[in-house]
């Protein structure tokens, strides 16, 4: 099958539980504002775009994308800002509005559990905890440097009255921990109103393009290995005529494609093989992942990174169906390989 064995150190290097997630509090730069200073940031795979020096990175490994995640407690607000690459959020847990513009005030859709939206670049956006409990966000942002964000001037005015400054190269300085601007940093200007005015604004008529309910994945589902117990529906992304699959909704280019599987108490796959980063997050249920050498089980809210090129078999559990998001790289799919065991 694979090339190489892998060692089990090898692929649990490549798997982080949601249980052993290691957040951060203090990555931006409204980490200190009433109303956001509770939300918790992480970054999975990838550098993501903290700000802040004590943001841990699980997965270091290039994979052309990032995959991170917010948590955040009952109306806690992530702040207004824009992004340089693709950024789309799968909803994992609770109940989120997302608004837009610079002030919040152009427009806000809600999304539920196993909903996602893509947000187009150089756009204002921001999101709200509106559920009665924690709520946990898978995000997937383009490139394996998505630059830093821009946020709305009013976000800068509210980090002054808590003793935080940005730096042009990203870091951010606390003052009230008595930290001071370094003689090689410098001070980032507060967004003016001509770079606001030069940024694209939506509608909430717009988004709605912009999202798939994960009640209409089923409709779009296709059979994979040849209609066994697993279907998969696109998200994000090119079609695939290799495994009839068609274009996700949000067809333009992200850098990544995104599908969502659904398999049926169980079921095995083939043993088989991709030539493009496969990063699994899964959503609900309990799903084994099995390689030449060992075998890991994986539970809501855990993220695997299957290596390229190596086989694998994914087996579900006997007792529910399970649901998986699954981000792959590039803006063409690739098909599958069979290999024999």
């Amino acid at each position: 099958m694979g090339a190489t064995r892998l060692t089990r150190e090898e692929v649990t290097s490549r798997f982080v539980r949601y249980a052993d997630l290691r957040p951060c509090t203090t990555a931006f730069i409204d980490t200190r504002t009433p109303g956001s200073e509770q939300k918790e940031n992480f970054t999975i795979i990838g550098p993501g775009v903290s700000e802040s020096p004590d943001q841990f990175v699980h997965i270091d490994i290039p994979h052309g994308f990032n995959i991170g995640a917010a948590r955040q407690p009952a109306g806690c607000v992530n702040s207004q800002h824009s992004h340089e690459t693709a950024e789309v959020f799968v909803v994992h847990a609770g109940r989120w509005k997302f608004s837009l513009g610079p002030d919040a005030l152009d427009g806000e859709i809600e999304l539920g559990p196993g909903d996602t939206i893509s947000i187009p670049i150089h756009v204002f956006r921001g999101f709200t905890n509106i559920g009665d409990g924690p709520g946990f966000l898978f995000a997937i942002l383009g490139g394996d440097d998505p630059g830093h964000v821009t946020w709305a001037p009013y976000v800068f005015e509210e980090a002054k009255k808590y003793g935080l400054i940005l730096l042009k190269d990203g870091r951010l300085i606390d003052t009230a921990k008595g930290e001071a601007v370094p003689p090689d940093g410098t001070p980032m200007p507060a967004t003016t109103n001509e770079q606001v005015n030069s940024l694209r604004r939506m509608t909430a008529d717009e988004i709605k393009e912009c999202i798939v309910r994960e009640a209409a994945l089923d409709d779009a589902a296709v059979k994979l290995f040849n209609n066994g117990g697993l279907s998969e529906s696109a998200i994000v992304g090119a079609k695939n005529p290799d495994e009839d699959m068609p274009a996700g909704k949000m067809s333009w280019p992200h850098g990544f494609h995104l599908r969502r599987w659904k398999f049926a108490p169980g079921y095995a796959t083939p043993w088989h093989v991709r030539d493009e980063a496969e990063v699994i997050m899964m959503h609900h249920g309990c799903l084994k992942y099995v390689w030449e050498g060992g075998e890991l089980e994986m539970q809501a809210g855990d993220v695997l990174s299957a290596p390229i090129g190596h086989a694998r078999q994914y087996v579900s559990g006997n007792d529910e169906a399970a649901i998986a998001y699954v981000v792959r790289g590039g803006h063409f799919p690739s098909p599958f390989t069979e290999v024999a065991r």
